[in-house]
C-alpha cells in the first residue's frame, strides 16, 4: 500500500500548490469583510431590542389603549380631557426628565446618524419610552413605531459601547478580535432602528427596507445591511415567541388584477402624491410654529392633545360608531380593510386623521407617523375604488393609497410596498402597489415628513463642486 503524503510532501507538488493558493486567495476575497462580529452583536442587538418593543406592544395595544377606546366611545365627555392628560403628561416628561424635549424618535435617530456618528444619549431612554406610551396610549394620533424605532435605535448605540476596543479595558483581548471601532457605531444604531421595526410591525423585512431608507430621501445606508437583516429576524422571532408571528392586520380581498387596475393605480398615486405635499407643508410648517413658541413643553403638547381630542370628539359626532381617528388606530385599519363605509365618511376620516396627526405630533409628541399615513392612505384608497373605478377590488385600491402615502410621506417607497405586503398579507398587490408608491414619490419631490433626512452625501458633493 502506497504511504499518504504529508502535508510537507503536497506542498511539494506545483499543481497541488496553485490549487491551494487559488482556493485562499478565493476564500480571502469571499470573506474580505469581518462578518463574524455581526454574528454575535446583532443578534445581541435583536434580542433586547425585541423584548423592548414587545413590552411596548403589550402595555399600549392589550392593557391599555383598549380600555382607554372602550371608555371613549361610551363616554364621549371624556375624549378631551383624557387625550389632554396624555399628552400633558408626556410634555411634563420630555420638558423635566429629557435634555430637550424637542428631540425624540425617528428624528432623534436620523439626527444621531447624521450629526453624531451614530451617538444618542440613553440617559433620558425611560422617560421618552414613557412619553410615548403617554401620547400614544392615551389617544393621541401616532403609533408604536416611533418608541420601537427610537428604543431600537438607542438600544444599538448603547450596546456599541459594550462591544467597541477600550485600551486598557478588561474586555480589550476579546473585543479586538471584533475589530469594531468609532465608525461602526452608526452601523449599529441603524441595525437597531431596524429590529425595532421589524419587531413591531411583524415585518422583517420591512424593518431592514425602512431603516435603510430612512437617513435619506434618495439612497440607501448600503453599510448597514447585513447586521440590520440579522438584527431584524431575531427581533421578529424574539417578539414572535410571546405574541405570534401572524400578519399585524387581517387584509382581505381580490388575489388578482387587471391591465386597467394598473393605470387607476398610477392615478391614484399621483392624487395622493400631491395630498402628501400639501400634509408635509403644514406639518412642517405647524412644527416650526410649536417649537418657536416661548410656552412650556407640557402646555404646548396639552394644546396639542386638545386639538386632537376635538378632532376625535368632531368625527364622532359626524359619524357615531367604534371608528375614530384617535390612539394607534390598529383596529381602524382592519374597519377599513374588511367594513363597508360609504366614500365620504372615508375621505372625512382621513382628514380628521391628518389633522389630529399633525396636532398630535407637531406639538411634540412622542411617537412618529408611519400608522397615521399608511391608514390615511388606505381610507383614501378604498373611497377611490367606490366612488371613482366602481370596483369591486376594494382591498387593491386601498393597498395601493397606503403604499403610495408612506411613500410620499417618508420617501421610503421600497419600505411602503414591503409593508404593506408584509403588515396586511396583501401580496398580490404588491405591482399596483409599487406602481402607486413610485409616482406618489415622484409627484412629491423632496418634500418629507421628516425634517432630518438629507440627499445623500455625494449628491451634496457634487452639487457643491458645481
Amino acid at each position: 500500500m502506497r504511504p499518504v503524503a504529508s502535508a510537507g510532501q503536497v506542498t511539494g507538488y506545483p499543481l497541488l500548490r496553485r490549487v491551494g493558493e487559488m482556493v485562499r486567495g478565493d476564500l480571502k476575497e469571499i470573506y474580505a469583510r469581518d462578518l463574524r462580529k455581526w454574528l454575535l452583536i446583532a443578534p445581541a442587538v435583536g434580542v433586547v431590542t425585541g423584548l423592548v418593543v414587545t413590552g411596548i406592544a403589550v402595555v399600549i395595544l392589550r392593557e391599555l389603549w383598549p380600555a382607554v377606546l372602550g371608555f371613549y366611545l361610551k363616554h364621549w365627555w371624556a375624549i378631551v380631557p383624557g387625550v389632554v392628560l396624555g399628552c400633558g403628561v408626556a410634555g411634563a416628561l420630555m420638558q423635566f426628565a429629557t435634555p430637550d424635549p424637542n428631540e425624540h424618535s425617528t428624528e432623534e435617530v436620523i439626527r444621531a446618524y447624521h450629526d453624531h456618528q451614530g451617538r444618542m444619549d440613553v440617559r433620558s431612554f425611560v422617560p421618552k419610552i414613557l412619553a410615548a406610551v403617554a401620547t400614544v396610549g392615551m389617544g393621541g394620533s401616532a403609533a408604536l413605531e416611533g418608541p420601537s424605532i427610537y428604543g431600537g435605535g438607542a438600544i444599538g448605540s448603547w450596546m456599541w459601547k459594550h462591544f467597541v476596543v477600550r485600551e486598557g479595558s478588561r474586555r480589550a483581548a476579546v473585543m479586538r478580535r471584533l475589530r469594531l471601532d468609532d465608525r461602526e457605531r452608526r452601523i449599529l444604531l441603524i441595525c437597531g432602528a431596524a429590529a425595532g421595526m421589524s419587531a413591531v410591525f411583524r415585518a422583517p423585512l420591512t424593518g431592514i427596507v425602512f431603516a435603510l431608507e430612512m437617513p435619506y430621501r434618495d439612497d440607501l445606508a448600503h453599510e448597514a445591511l447585513v447586521p440590520s437583516l440579522i438584527a431584524s429576524v431575531v427581533a421578529f422571532v424574539t417578539l414572535g415567541a410571546f405574541l405570534g408571528t401572524a400578519p399585524l392586520f387581517d387584509f382581505q380581498g381580490s388575489t388578482t388584477f387587471t391591465h386597467t387596475d394598473v393605470y387607476w393605480s398610477a392615478l391614484l398615486g399621483l392624487l395622493i402624491g400631491l395630498i402628501a405635499v400639501v400634509f408635509t407643508l403644514l406639518f412642517r410648517w405647524g412644527r416650526r410654529m410649536w417649537i418657536d413658541w416661548s410656552w412650556p413643553h407640557w402646555l404646548k403638547l396639552s394644546t396639542g392633545g386638545l386639538l386632537t381630542g376635538l378632532c376625535g370628539l368632531g368625527f364622532l359626532y359626524l359619524y357615531p360608531g367604534n371608528l375614530t381617528p384617535l390612539g394607534p388606530n390598529y383596529e381602524a385599519v382592519d374597519m377599513i380593510l374588511n367594513g363597508h363605509h360609504g366614500s365620504l365618511q372615508l375621505v372625512v376620516f382621513g382628514a380628521f386623521k391628518l389633522a389630529a396627526t399633525l396636532f398630535t405630533l407637531a406639538a411634540g409628541g412622542v411617537s412618529a407617523m408611519f400608522v397615521p399615513l399608511f391608514l390615511t392612505g388606505g381610507s383614501l384608497g378604498t373611497a377611490f375604488a367606490q366612488s371613482i373605478v366602481h370596483s369591486p377590488a376594494t382591498g387593491l385600491f386601498a393597498a395601493v393609497g397606503m403604499a403610495s402615502f408612506l411613500s410620499a410621506g417618508y420617501k421610503t417607497p421600497l419600505a411602503a410596498v414591503v409593508f404593506v405586503a408584509e403588515a396586511t398579507g396583501g401580496h398580490a398587490f404588491i405591482v399596483p402597489a409599487l406602481i402607486g408608491a413610485a409616482v406618489a414619490y415622484a409627484v412629491s419631490g423632496d418634500a418629507s415628513a421628516s425634517g432630518e433626512q438629507r440627499l445623500h452625501e455625494g449628491e451634496r458633493v457634487r452639487e457643491f463642486e458645481a
